[in-house]
């Protein structure tokens, strides 16, 4: 007999009137505005311009939404195309089923797109969000907890998850949380790159890498325990080998990206009006275009009555050309 375990909600949702309130999509939204929260603050303090990281994820969150609905429905088709099954529910979103692998990848698709609009880097962009993202799927998780789903193998521990629902394939009972696993993983992974970020300077989409590394880690050992249905290769699920592969990528990713490019961008964001992240432009540079400046005014007239300047290095005059040559 269990002496504890963690209720689960009675029904994921509750209807103001006409409307629905969804537990699963109100854990969504908070993890968006979260993601976005953490993002900007983390923007403004790479030399961002506050709103950049809001304006960007308009483009990322619906792209992240359809691509990990498109990952889930893929990996899960016989939910919806299977015998007795209706493939409208495939459209049906807020009644849960979200892919983080399709999500991210769409996700930066759109965060792309939306940073080509404004000249920034994505892996600069990335960078930035990359802890806010993980808190976000830290809450996003507690929606599995609202719809009854995504639990591990049968369990006894004080911290089993009861379920009480018994349609689609359910068996009540006590079950390893993994939702809860999950997103205390995130919470840490969140914590984890937060923290080398500052004592390494991390840039060019290195603490992103990171973010995208270490959740694979925690997310392998985890899709272990769940016992949800879902396509085996050679004895491990699906969502294994996709952790595996995405992990190495990601870890070969940041060690090339060190080799390639070591130490954090200098300019992550075009000061407004400029359209360019160059950082290449030092003091010297502008002080040199500010004396042009000066010399070109002169010599239209606007330095009247002032005493000319000294040449600023040795000069060639080309006879009869009236141009400085050198």
């Amino acid at each position: 007999m269990e002496l504890a375990f963690i209720p689960s909600p009675s029904r994921g949702v509750v209807h103001l009137g006409p409307i629905p309130l969804r537990g699963y999509a109100f854990c969504i939204i908070i993890g968006v505005f979260l993601a976005v929260w953490l993002g900007n603050r983390r923007w403004i303090a790479r030399g961002g311009r506050a709103g950049t990281v809001a304006d960007i994820a308009v483009w990322a969150v619906p792209f992240g939404l359809v691509g990990g609905r498109i990952y889930h429905v893929i990996t899960d088709y016989e939910l919806y195309f299977g015998a007795g099954r209706d493939w409208v529910d495939a459209f049906k979103i807020w009644e849960g089923g979200l892919g983080i692998w399709g999500a991210i990848a769409f996700g930066a698709l759109g965060a792309w797109i939306g940073c080509r609009q404004r000249g920034i880097p994505l892996p600069a962009y990335a960078d930035a969000v990359a802890p806010g993202i993980a808190l976000a799927q830290a809450v996003g998780r507690w929606g599995n907890w609202f719809n009854q789903e995504l639990y591990g193998r049968p369990t006894d521990l004080p911290w089993a998850v009861e379920i009480t629902a018994s349609t689609d394939g359910r068996v009540p009972g006590t079950y390893h949380p993994t939702f809860l696993y999950e997103s205390l993983w995130c919470v840490g992974v969140a914590v984890l790159v937060i923290w080398a970020d500052r004592r390494f300077r991390l840039g060019h989409g290195r603490a992103f890498a990171l973010y995208v590394a270490s959740y694979c880690v925690g997310r392998f050992w985890i899709e272990y325990l769940r016992v949800d249905e879902a396509h085996h290769i050679f004895g491990l699920r699906l969502n294994n080998w996709t952790a595996l592969l995405v992990f190495v990528l990601a870890v070969v990713y940041f060690v090339l990206s060190l080799k390639k490019r070591p130490g954090r961008e200098e300019i992550v964001e075009p000061a407004e009006g400029t359209g360019t992240t160059d950082s290449t432009e030092g003091p010297t540079d502008a002080a040199d275009a500010d004396t042009d400046a000066a010399d070109a005014a002169e010599e239209t007239g606007d330095g009247a009555g002032k005493e000319p300047r000294k040449p600023r290095g040795p000069t060639t005059k080309a006879a009869g050309s009236g141009a400085d040559k050198g």
